[in-house]
């Protein structure tokens, strides 16, 4: 008897456990404490080595959310001198990335560079032998991970888990208008990377908003993390009063039911990525 209530108490534990896992977006302890709404504009960010054993050669990291170097998700962006070029190595993980700026190549040591433009979506399959390449000043990209730590390996330890990369080039991402809202030609529109949202899971959606464009992003879900790709977007955070510019590489989070203000400076189009887990929508003001 003793022992079916102890099996019941470690079943309990654990389910528990895994919710908690969930609802936090990653089993860091880091991350567990994070302030439940944050902004982090492009101008603070930290730049620290992204590989310390590759010295000055290495490109520049700027943690956004969670923790590259432990265990867990996180999120971060790399910077990249021009032309830039890397060794052909591997990873221990699969990473997602999304260009920010410059031009970004990223396949197959033996494979002509193919440049990807800002906007551009690809991922990186764990132990597949690669390089990546820049052309641009200040070429930079959002980098995506969903088990840490990030790791840089040498080729010998390559191996192919039968994963295929993914690559979108602006040019081949499909807009929609978002689900439930009626038709617009020049509304917010929405284009799903990753992930299935309709069934409230874990995904990655990209947002854009037309030029001159205010309303607001009103969120449900217990994940939202937001990290702008383009142009410059103003925002006033739910609950604040302050009034934050966005300029690429900008980010922001918030927990639960929440409504962000924004609006979007004429000259170009806004677009930001969103990881999220539950339901959102954009609302024009009236």
């Amino acid at each position: 008897m003793r022992t079916v209530l102890l099996f019941a108490f470690v079943v309990v534990a654990i389910s528990a456990c895994a919710s908690s896992q969930m609802a936090t977006d990653s089993i860091s302890p880091k991350s567990a404490v994070e302030p439940a709404s944050k902004i982090i504009l492009a101008s603070e960010i930290e730049w620290k080595p992204l590989n310390p054993a590759r010295g000055d050669k290495s490109p520049k990291a700027g943690a956004l959310w969670g923790d590259r170097t432990g265990s867990g998700p996180s999120g971060f962006l790399v910077k990249f001198v021009d032309g830039f070029s890397s060794p052909p190595h591997i990873h221990n993980i699969t990473y997602r990335g999304v260009v920010i700026n410059g031009l970004i190549h990223n396949d197959d040591p033996e494979t002509p560079h193919k440049w990807m433009p800002k906007g551009s979506y690809w991922t990186q399959p764990v132990g597949e032998v690669h390089i990546t390449a820049t052309k641009g000043s200040s070429s930079m990209a959002y980098i995506e991970i969903e088990e840490g730590p990030y790791l840089v390996l040498p080729t010998k330890k390559a191996f192919d888990n039968g994963e295929k990369p993914v690559k979108l080039n602006p040019s081949n991402i499909v807009w929609i208008d978002q689900p439930g809202m009626s038709v617009s030609g020049n509304g917010p529109k929405v284009a799903t990377l990753w992930g299935k949202p309709q069934d409230n899971r874990l995904n990655g959606t990209l947002v854009k908003f037309p030029v001159g464009f205010t309303g607001k992003i009103r969120c449900q879900g217990s994940i939202f993390r937001a990290v702008m790709i383009q142009g410059r977007l103003k925002l006033q955070a739910s609950g604040g009063t302050d009034v934050k510019t966005l300029d690429p590489g900008s980010y922001f989070n918030s927990k639960g039911e929440t409504a962000h203000r924004v609006s979007c400076e004429a000259g170009e189009e806004c677009v930001i990525y969103l990881r999220m887990m539950g339901k959102f929508d954009v609302v024009p003001s009236a």
